[in-house]
């Protein structure tokens, strides 16, 4: 169970701009305007704890359909 990782890309123009993997624990920008963004939500601990939770919410209670 501790393989399995929660991710979480925002897109623009197919083209990724930032992503949280629940691996990290945080947001990772991949442009510019990303690293803003992933700054602005790493700051904020609620909300982190939220994507966090996202992995034990979406993926682990979906663990048996596959």
């Amino acid at each position: 169970l501790k393989d399995i990782e929660f991710i979480r890309s925002n897109f623009y123009n197919k083209l990724e701009i930032f992503r949280f993997s629940s691996s990290l624990g945080r947001f990772v920008g991949y442009t510019e305007y990303g690293v803003k963004q992933a700054e602005y939500f790493n700051s904020d601990p609620s909300f982190i704890g939220a994507m966090k939770a996202q992995r034990e919410a979406y993926c682990l209670t979906n663990i048996g359909i596959d």
